[in-house]
């Protein structure tokens, strides 16, 4: 399933000005620019955070804003039909999350031969052509992870990850943070790990089964999180074993509350989205000199102690 949203609000101000779509010249100061978001997912709260800072950027900036993306976060093969189709379409610029850093990266450069300006969001492809990108520190999000269960598991360390997509460089820089904080460490610590987004509970489930004896799970992005929880639950493992989450809904934050879960390591998802379209804004306007070529945007740790708070809240619950 595909979702297809349009900004109507983002050339209001400019249509009732000068006619964006209408007039065949516009002045400068009403330009409205086509730009295509493309997504790894459009059914996540993570993914729906980001759409609402991309949509409020493209109405402060009078762009016409169209947003994608594919059902399942694999599917590197949907996307490449997506950018294909917005450079068709006449997008000026293509805000990409990619599913696979190897498999999108053709369909990048053919769009970016095409004039099409590239800021890639949240998640990298392998592209020279990508003129921004905007995006947590995810090797620093890992250690955060792994910091959080070093300051709250007493002896030595046995640790569950759940990971997702093996393609993406996103899960391979959070596992990389993970494990290089545990070995600095110094502290004992074994390593088990899965990777399936789609059956997280059950091998979840069968991890936890084969080795009860791990006391840290450590799951790596929203949906795997939500197995992931959901199995602790099922075990009732809420007790003797540290959970983090990475990315919050409304299934995580419950589970902090009734603690399957420990932590949340939580990103700025509407910040992600906003930046990217103003970045794409400043390209496309000849003001690239202004454009960072690497945004980093905010991760922190939110647990049982300050989720209440009110920046805890805002970062739980980005545009509520």
């Amino acid at each position: 399933m595909i979702k297809h949203v349009k900004t109507l609000a983002a050339c209001l101000s400019a249509l009732l000005l000068a006619g964006c779509a209408a007039s065949p010249t516009p002045a400068p100061t009403t330009t409205c620019y086509h730009v295509a978001m493309i997504a790894k997912s459009t059914s996540t709260e993570f993914w729906s955070a980001v759409f609402a800072g991309a949509e409020a950027a493209a109405t402060e900036y009078n762009m016409d804003l169209t947003i994608t993306g594919s059902e399942s976060e694999e599917d590197y093969s949907s996307q490449n039909d997506l950018i294909e189709k917005a450079v068709e379409e006449g997008a000026q610029a293509i805000i990409f999350s990619a599913s696979d850093y190897q498999q999108n990266a053709a369909a990048i450069d053919a769009a970016a031969d095409k004039g099409v300006r590239i800021v890639v969001v949240d998640s990298a492809v392998n592209s020279s052509k990508v003129s921004a990108y905007v995006g947590a520190d995810n090797y620093g999000a890992g250690q955060m992870a792994a910091k959080s269960a070093l300051e709250n598991v007493e002896g030595p360390l046995h640790v569950g990850l759940v990971s997702y997509n093996v393609n993406s460089p996103n899960a391979q820089e959070r596992e990389e943070g993970v494990i290089d904080t545990l070995t600095a460490s110094g502290r004992a610590a074994t390593v088990y790990s899965v990777a399936t987004p789609e059956n997280a509970r059950a091998e979840t489930l069968t991890m936890l089964a084969r080795h009860p004896e791990i006391n840290v799970l450590i799951s790596f992005n929203e949906a795997v999180s939500v197995g992931a929880a959901q199995a602790v639950s099922d075990l009732n493992r809420a007790d003797d074993l540290w959970m983090v989450a990475f990315d919050s809904n409304i299934t995580t934050v419950d589970a902090l509350h009734t603690g399957a879960v420990d932590a949340m390591v939580v990103q700025n998802t509407y910040g992600m989205g906003y930046f990217s379209v103003e970045n794409a804004y400043k390209l496309l306007a000849g003001q690239g000199s202004d454009v960072t070529r690497e945004t980093e945007t905010a991760t922190r740790i939110i647990d049982r102690s300050n989720i209440f708070a009110l920046d805890g809240q805002k970062a739980v619950f980005p545009f509520e």
